[in-house]
């Protein structure tokens, strides 16, 4: 198509997604990372950078420095250790700061390395809370540092393919965004998941990843209607999202700690749709359908896929920027505020809020 408007077709659209495609993150100017927590995502992550990016990991941050060796020696061999997160932020070889450590957390840690003057890649659920959010945020702008929340399911090749879909007008004008996220935790008091002081619960873990799939697509929503079951610890186990936008847009969101569910997206627009296979979050297919009987399927890169988001950082770092577009400060605060909506009507209050 020829003269499109792919605010038209979804409003979180840009003209940038007709191009459908994710730069090869090889590309990306090289940085010295450094990561604040060694728990299994940030081993991930951290993979994803020695492996398919041009920057390294120079330095592990945890409270115990025996598992900071361990991670070390497992993830980014070479790695410099501290058994502290003061001594990870003010380390001079350090550029850029991952935040892995537990949502409730984030805020502590995200200002501490801003305020040594670091760049930093926040883990998601950003914070606890939109006041956190805008806490941190509002200390990046002082100190002229380059801050973007982890949502790395927003710069991979799955998501460019499936906007350039939509910004084409394939499927016509978006009317539903349909997504879930359930996987099995069987009850244990002390896990993090089911801790109310480590800000536990289905939402902030797993429910931001269809919640942010929906802004992503759809932007900010005019009214947000949630119920939800609480665990024994007092967190959410399991809620149900509906999200109002215009014209009678609507996405239908879930998320769960008791069951491993479909983990599938489907956007439905007035022309066709898109079912996006599992796990939607993650690298995967998609297939189009279109109402005149039209059908392809997408099925492109295959893996981990966090070297997306590094590559991501690396570049606005490089240019200066402060943020991202493709997961700005306002989409950020944007989400939590939805979050915040969310937990509210379903009743968690975390231990000091």
């Amino acid at each position: 198509m020829t003269d499109v408007t792919p605010a038209s077709f979804a409003p979180g659209l840009t003209p940038d997604d007709l191009v459908g495609t994710v730069p090869d993150p090889r590309t990306a100017p090289a940085v010295r990372w450094g990561v604040l927590g060694a728990g299994n995502i940030a081993g991930s992550f951290s993979d994803g950078v020695r492996e398919h990016t041009a920057s390294a990991v120079v330095a592990v941050g945890s409270r115990d420095v025996t598992k900071a060796e361990a991670f070390a020696a497992a993830h980014a061999p070479g790695a410099r250790t501290h058994g502290g997160y003061e001594e990870l932020v003010t380390d001079p070889e350090v550029d850029v700061v991952y935040v892995a450590t537990p949502h409730s957390h984030h805020h502590e840690h995200a200002l501490l390395a801003v305020r040594a003057g670091k760049h930093v890649l926040v883990e998601k659920a950003f914070t606890q809370d939109a006041a956190q959010a805008r806490e941190v945020l509002g200390a990046a702008r002082e100190a002229g540092v380059f801050v973007m929340e982890a949502m790395w399911t927003r710069f991979l090749p799955h998501v460019a393919a499936l906007r350039g879909v939509l910004a084409r007008g394939e499927i016509g004008r978006v009317v539903s965004v349909i997504a879930d996220h359930g996987q099995h935790f069987p009850f244990a008091p002390e896990h993090r998941l089911y801790a109310p002081g480590l800000a536990g619960g289905a939402l902030l873990d797993l429910g931001v990843y269809p919640v942010s799939f929906a802004h992503d697509l759809l932007g900010a929503p005019e009214s947000v209607t949630a119920v939800g079951a609480l665990t024994e610890t007092g967190v959410d186990g399991q809620v149900g999202m509906v999200l109002g936008y215009p014209e009678g847009v609507q996405a239908t969101l879930s998320t769960t700690l008791w069951s491993r569910t479909a983990n599938t997206a489907v956007i439905s627009g007035t022309e066709g749709r898109i079912e996006v296979a599992r796990t939607f979050y993650a690298p995967t297919s998609f297939t189009v359908e279109r109402h005149d009987g039209a059908t392809w399927s997408y099925d492109g890169f295959r893996g981990e896929g966090k070297q997306f988001q590094a590559a991501e950082v690396a570049r606005r770092v490089a240019a200066g920027e402060q943020q991202s577009p493709r997961m700005s400060w306002d989409g950020t605060l944007e989400v939590m505020d939805t979050l915040d909506a969310v937990r509210r009507q379903v009743g968690v209050v975390y231990p000091g809020k």
